[in-house]
């Protein structure tokens, strides 16, 4: 599966949690350690959690793909689910501000979805 599809994928299974704010970003031939980001918010540590069990559930079920690495814990309010070629930040509202992700990779292209496909 391309980069660009199981992005898109992420940030569906994301959106179907309610995450909300849900950006992809090319970092093709920026990024030595991926290609795609998804970076979503979640509005409280349950909601954290469910939206990154609903993005691993989606993708383990569905597609038979599995994270390399999930790594984050609840009280960080910031895991993240790393596919390889996509990696998927799931932050509460705090933390997403504070470090603005999308600001650190400003070069980046951001890719457009709809929501709900």
């Amino acid at each position: 599966m391309e980069g660009n599809d199981k992005a898109k994928l992420c940030a569906r299974y994301a959106d179907d949690k309610k995450a909300e704010d849900i950006v992809i970003m090319d970092l093709r031939g920026i990024s030595p350690i991926t290609d795609w980001f998804v970076i979503c918010t979640a509005n409280s540590a349950p909601h954290l959690r469910a939206v990154r069990d609903g993005v691993e559930d989606g993708m383990r079920q569905e597609h038979d793909i599995k994270p390399l690495i999930s790594d984050g814990n609840q009280e960080s309010q910031w895991l993240i689910l790393h596919y390889g070629d996509v990696i998927v930040h799931v932050l509460q509202a705090e933390k997403r501000e504070f470090y603005c992700l999308e600001d650190l990779w400003g070069e980046a292209k951001t890719v457009k979805w709809k929501r709900g496909k």
